[in-house]
């Protein structure tokens, strides 16, 4: 099954019965996969005019219950910015994947790249979390779209399922179980506030129909759901919150693969440049080269770097000019060399071993 479809199979056995969108490559066969099983699921599919009115539609779809997404690439992705905080900001559960193209403008419609990963985190303005998830099959596209609809629903913040043009295009044999973990929203509680949180800073869910009236705001608001944009103090303890809620979670979401931990040589990878690491790793089996592959990006598993206490470096393949690279010098004491590649193509196995050796 090629990598989009499976995106999209994924969605539905998560119980996804709501996508709006707009057609851009290379997402499209996302969009054009759940237009013909939506239908026979008794779910919804509607394609917006724009990718603004896109994600706009798949928050108020959430809104009345039903388990929403929408995908997209580049421009579109970006145009979504404004409502991906507004979603963070009325903590709406949703899932927004974007198979990531080369660019910046229109750039390269057609070819892979990833050079979206800090704009999921960060794009929208103020301050807020997310989570972001990146595959590195087809296999990986089905099961991680399963868990960003839950870590969605679990934590009621936009998720990100954060492709690329290689894997959402290329075909692999793909074992679909017959049945998945689905995962909830917490229902809200009656003659509870609608944004008061307890223990764990994620409040209860509105169950729409059923008698609730809730006022839902992007601008700052008390925990009625008020706005109280003059309150200092409210704002702090609602931004405060909307972070403290996933990233007091980390080791919760966080979800990697460590292969070697005693190597001192370490690739640390995420979306298709993996593929490249595993041919490697295939073709010296001999050496000790350690691996971390990120399923989770965001929140970044800063923990996960401690399971090489030997490494004396780390070396990250991306198709861009080292953004996690960046996040991982924060982190950590040991060398990071990133190893950089634009132009939609993905690296070879002779570029990652130049950067092995080296490092050395």
């Amino acid at each position: 099954m090629q990598g989009n479809t499976a995106c999209a199979e994924g969605a539905l056995a998560a119980g996804c019965r709501f996508f709006a969108g707009y057609p851009i490559t290379p997402s499209t066969e996302v969009a054009e996969h759940m237009a013909v099983k939506l239908p026979k699921t008794k779910g919804v599919f509607i394609q917006m005019e724009d990718e603004i009115a896109s994600i706009a539609a798949v928050i108020g779809a959430s809104w009345t219950g039903a388990r929403a997404m929408t995908a997209t690439s580049g421009p579109g992705f970006s145009l979504m910015m404004e409502n991906i905080g507004y979603a963070a900001m009325t903590e709406t559960p949703c899932v927004i994947v974007n198979i990531q193209r080369g660019g910046p403008s229109t750039g390269q419609p057609t070819l892979g790249a990833q050079g979206d990963m800090l704009q999921c985190r960060f794009g929208s303005h103020g301050d807020y979390s997310i989570i972001a998830l990146s595959p590195a099959s087809v296999q990986e596209m089905f099961e991680l779209t399963v868990k960003a609809f839950n870590l969605s629903e679990r934590y009621r913040v936009p998720t990100f399922l954060m492709g690329d043009e290689i894997i959402g295009h290329m075909r692999e044999r793909l074992t679909i179980p017959d049945s998945v973990e689905v995962i909830g929203r917490k229902k809200l509680d009656p003659g509870t506030m609608p944004f008061k949180a307890g223990g764990d800073d994620i409040p209860g869910f509105p169950v729409f129909g059923e008698g609730y009236g809730v006022h839902v705001t992007g601008l700052t608001h008390d925990e009625r759901g008020y706005p109280a944009t003059t309150n200092p103090k409210a704002h702090e303890k609602l931004v405060m919150r909307l972070v403290r809620k996933v990233e007091s979670a980390r080791k919760e979401i966080a979800d990697y693969r460590v292969t070697s931990p005693d190597a001192e040589q370490v690739f640390v990878s995420y979306g298709a440049p993996t593929r490249t690491v595993h041919q490697v790793l295939h073709d010296r089996p001999k050496e000790e080269i350690g691996h971390l592959q990120l399923r989770v990006v965001w929140p970044f598993p800063e923990f996960a770097l401690s399971e090489f206490p030997e490494a004396k470096s780390f070396l990250v393949p991306e198709m861009n000019l080292g953004q996690m690279a960046r996040e991982m010098e924060r982190h950590t004491d040991v060398p990071v060399i990133p190893i950089p590649k634009l132009g939609g193509e993905l690296h070879t196995p002779d570029e990652l071993v130049r950067a092995l050796e080296g490092s050395r």
